[in-house]
Parts: C-alpha cells; structure tokens; sequence
C-alpha cells in the first residue's frame, strides 16, 4: 500500500498517557538490565550444579527451600521478559526494539534451559513419595504450585524431548507469533485519503455513517487480503506444530492442552460451549433482528454489526471523564478496589494513545510481584473504549491483589483472570445504567450492553468453534485461507444469524484475531468469566453484606485455589449442569428488557 500520513489523534480526548517503563529498566542498554541478564545467568548455573538429578532426593524442607531459589531466578526473568515485551508491544515497526526483543527472548530461553530440569524431576517423584514431604510445614505453601506442575506428569516427554522443544521454541513458535505481529502492526488501511492503523480502521466499524463504516469494511478486506498468504501460513505452521506436540503429548483433543492450564474439566468446558450454542437463537439471532428492526433494514451488513443505534451519538469521552466514570464505579462497590485502581493513573501504568506499530487491543500484563502490572488500551473515546479500560483495570486490580502471593502463586488460569476484568466492566456498566432514567436513553445503554456480552459469551464461542473446525481440517493437510475464510463464514451465520449478509468480503476477518496465533483456545475464557460473572453479581444483589471483601479475597488467592473452592463462599459452582445457562439466562433478561421497551 502507499505510504500516507497516519491520523492525528483527536484533540477531544485530552492528554493520553504513556506508560513508564523505568520502573523496569531505563533502557534497552540500561546497566541495570544486563546486571539482571549477567545474575540471572550465574543463578541458573549455580542452581543446575546443586539440584540436577538430586531433586527426589530432597527433603520437604529442602525442596521448599530449592522451590524458593527456583521462584526468585524465575521472578528476575520475569522481569527482564516484561520489559522486553512491553517495549516490542509499544512499537512493533521499529527494528532496533524488534531486535532487542528477540535478543532477549533467545538469552532468557538459554538461561532457561539451565533450569528446566526442575520441574521435570519433580514429575518423576512418585505420588507416595511425595506426599510424606509435605510433613514439613515449609512445604505446604508450595502444595498447589506443586499440584500444577504435577497435572502435567501424563503428558511430559523425555527430558532430552522437553529440553529440544524448549530451545526450539524462539525459532519455532515464537519467530511465526512476531512475523504474524509485525505484520498486523505493518498494515496501513486507505480511509478517507489517510492511512490508519488495524486500531483506527476498525474503530471506524462503529461509525455512526453507514457510508463510512462500509468504506472502512472495505479497506479492511483489501488490507487484510493483501496480507492474508502470510497470515494463512502462521496459523498453518502453527496449528501443524500444535497438533505434533499434542500427539507427542497425548493430548485427546486440540482444545484439552488449554483446558489443563485454565485447570478446568474438558466437561465443564463442553457444557459450557453446549449451553452458549444452544443458547444463540435466543441471544444473538434475536438481537440483531431488534437492531436490523431499529436500523431500518432488512438485512444488516457485516459492517453493521457494531453500528451505534438511531440517536446514539456516542459522544467522544475524555480520558479524564473515563477515569472518573471506570474509578467511581469501582469505588461504589469497594473503595479497596478504586484505590488500587487509581494507582494504575497516576504512576504511569497505563499506555493510552493509538500510535503506528502499537500492538492493536488492549491487554493487562502482570509483570511480576516486585513491581506492578501495566495496562495497554488504544483509546479513541468510544463507550466501548471505556468498558475496555474498565475491563483491564479489573485484571491489573487483580494482578496487584495476587501478587501477594508470590511469583509462582500469584499466575491465575485464564478462566479466573476473565472473571475480575469482566466484573470490571459490569460495575461500570451498572452505575451508568443506575443514572439513566430518560428510556431512550436507557434501551441504548442495555443495547451496547447486550451486544459487548454478545461479543464477550457468543463470539467468542463461535471463535472457539471456528478454531476447533479449523484444527480439525488442518490434521487432514495444509488448509487455503480460501477455505479457512469459508470456515469462518459458516461459523458467524450459525452463531449470528439469518439478520445479517456474511459475504465473501467478510471471508479475511479472520486473520487479524491474535489470540488464535498467542494462545490457542483462550477464546472460550472470556465466555467462561462472562457467565460465571453474571452469576456473582445476581449474588452481589440478593446477598450485597460482605461481599466485596469475599470477592477481593477470591482474587487476592491467585492460582493457590481452583475454581470450586474460589466460588464455594458465594454458594456457585461451575461444574453444575444448569450454572451457563443462569449465567446466559442475565444476557437473555436484558434482551427481555428491551423487547418490552420496543412495545
């Protein structure tokens, strides 16, 4: 594509702000930095001389004590990984930071391998000869990191197999995720004579004017198309290199390796996927039948799909009005959960402004317990950029509560972590809808609502889904993007419905979605947290008397507890057949609620 200059960014926003990476490191090149790289080195060597091949041998004492070295050289790499990360995702074109990023990635991986034998001794140790380890008090803290390592004893391989597929990871998965990133961040889409980055181009999707959002549907397909050889080789390359490891592993399904680190059942995750499936005529379909209705169309395009309502005007919010709108909200339910999050504002931890390169979407990532979480959004002053910074405001609050626990402790399965950011978002969400009482006004609150838990509970299945088919096929051969835009098709009418027109320009939309590329069938997580937030907040209603504090505990535990102990104070259980459907049954209330309101 020609190069043209990139937008301005809206003068309405107010001052967007930058993160401050130096609580890290001051730089790339800071002494400090390869002080860290330089100690963690020495760790790791001293540490392979003491423990490998004795760690069966150890006391319970002792492999607390050894499990304690083991968290502080991995809490350093953490560090050090962070910083390299946050840097590359804050401009992703510059190739002197691409350079770095990679660099370091390739050192911690050496660094690494040093260590890697630890776990996989702890694995070796049999049941009935561990267990009497844990007479030794010191031991019991690190019983569930224990329990998590060991859930992996079926599918570990030989240590000279596990140590190849660790070293080989930065040129194997790793080098196709940063071609796919570089990529992504590379495309420049022709709107309105300007050259607007991913983020830009479909902000634009929520245009008020059809005209515009259909020229920016266009030139997301043709920027998208240009590219979409190359995204077809990633996720091929990726999907093959998945389904060797898994069959090496013994793994029953492409989904199962996922649902072994969310440390949830393949059946609570079915029922799960049932329930949503089962539950999209009368979620989706309905819907956007009301909004074809509202829009004065038949059918509604693709582009459609996030189309404001007749009299919304979306009003462009400053970054100073989000903040108080996402920190008031927090602060009715808890001021605990307010003052933390204010923190995220005031200390630089948040990088706010759209820029050429940035990493598209948003993400909170935790860094480690001796320094703090950041938060990347690319704000343009929408609603719905609002509830996105409400939602990662819930996983840093989150990230900070667990990190108490230590490093090993604090990490939690993706289907936990989704539950803080969207209750996040439904606190944020409640308190506008409390203030509102002019109906017109209210049936646009419930609808944005009702189309963001669409996207949150049935899109995501119907990306879970469309990962299955596509998994599937690819055990059978390499797949075209032809036929992958075509398995995408087929997923989003069944998911969707007959009121919209899927053509074949919808067929590309596929290959931007990164969590398909980073993290294989995370999608299903934020469904999972969606649903199990519904439930706690009809708990919140009914029982609101000590609450917060049971709710702050549940995220301060990190991953010491599994989700039947984290959801047993508040009387829930996501094992129980008949527990997606209450959740789904909320979306399905709010629906209600605006059917009634269109009488």
């Amino acid at each position: 594509m020609t190069a043209m200059p990139l937008s301005a960014p809206s003068e309405d926003l107010g001052a967007l702000p930058n993160w401050n990476l130096g609580d890290l490191y001051a730089g790339p090149d800071a002494p400090a930095l390869e002080a860290d790289f330089q100690r963690a080195q020495e760790l790791a060597e001293a540490f392979q001389a003491r423990y490998e091949t004795r760690v069966r041998l150890l006391s319970g004492a002792a492999l607390a004590a050894v499990i304690g070295e083991y968290e502080k050289l991995q809490e350093l790499l953490g560090r050090i990984g962070s910083y390299a990360g946050l840097l590359y995702a804050g401009d992703m074109n510059d190739a002197t930071i691409g350079q770095f990023y990679q660099t370091a990635q390739e050192r911690m991986n050496a660094i690494g391998t040093r260590v890697l034998f630890f776990t996989l001794e702890i694995n070796r140790i049999a049941d009935g000869d561990l267990e009497p380890k844990f007479a030794a008090p010191e031991l019991a803290r690190w019983r569930p990191w224990l329990r998590e390592v060991r859930v992996y004893r079926p599918h570990q391989l030989s240590d000279e197999l596990e140590k190849l597929l660790y070293e080989k990871y930065v040129s194997g998965r790793s080098a196709w995720s940063r071609l796919f990133d570089e990529t992504l961040a590379g495309l420049r889409f022709d709107i309105g004579g300007r050259a607007l980055t991913n983020a830009e181009a479909f902000n634009l999707l929520s245009n008020p004017d059809g005209a515009k959002r259909k020229e920016a549907a266009t030139a997301i397909t043709s920027g998208l198309g240009g590219a979409i050889r190359t995204f077809g080789l990633v996720h091929n390359t990726l999907a093959k290199d998945k389904e060797i490891e898994d069959r090496w592993r013994n793994y029953a399904r492409p989904i199962s390796a996922r649902n072994l680190s969310n440390c949830v059942e393949d059946e609570t995750v079915d029922a799960l996927i049932g329930a949503v499936r089962a539950a999209y005529p009368s979620l989706a379909h309905r819907y956007y039948r009301l909004k074809a209705k509202w829009l004065g169309q038949g059918k509604l395009n693709h582009w459609d799909r996030n189309a404001p309502l007749p009299g919304d005007d979306d009003r462009v919010i400053p970054w100073e009005d989000a903040r108080a709108i996402v920190l008031d909200s927090y602060r009715r339910f808890s001021p605990v959960l307010a003052e933390i999050g204010e923190r995220f504002f005031s200390q630089g931890w948040i990088d706010a402004p759209v820029r050429a390169g940035k990493s598209p979407g948003a993400f909170a990532h935790p860094t480690v317990p001796s320094a703090h979480p950041y938060i990347l959004v690319n704000y343009q002053g929408r609603t719905r950029d609002v509830m996105t910074l409400a939602h990662e405001l819930g996983h840093g609050v989150h990230q900070i509560l667990a990190g108490g626990q230590g490093h090993l402790l604090a990490e939690t399965p993706l289907t936990l972590a989704e539950t803080a950011s969207v209750f996040g978002e439904m606190l944020t969400f409640r308190s506008l809808l409390a203030a509102e009482t002019e109906p017109k006004r209210r049936r646009i609150l419930l609808a944005r609502k009702v189309e963001d838990m669409i996207n949150t509970v049935v899109r995501q299945i119907a990306f879970c889904e469309f990962e299955r088919r596509f998994h599937d096929e690819r055990r059978q051969g390499e797949v075209t993007p032809e036929r992958i835009g075509a398995i995408w098709l087929e997923i989003q009418r069944e998911a969707l419905g007959d009121a919209f027109i899927f053509d074949a320009d919808y067929a590309p939309y596929w290959s931007y979605i990164p969590h398909f590329v980073h993290t294989p069938f995370y999608v299903y997580a934020y469904a999972f947290g969606d649903c199990l937030v519904n439930s706690l907040y009809t708990v919140y209603e009914k029982f609101p008397l000590g609450f917060a504090v049971r709710y702050r505990a549940m995220l301060a535990a990190g991953g010491t507890l599994r989700h039947r102990e984290l959801l047993a104070p508040f009387g829930l259980d996501a094992s129980d057949p008949g527990f997606w459907d209450r959740g789904l049954g909320v979306i399905r209330g709010f629906i209600d609620e605006l059917e009634a309101l269109d009488a």
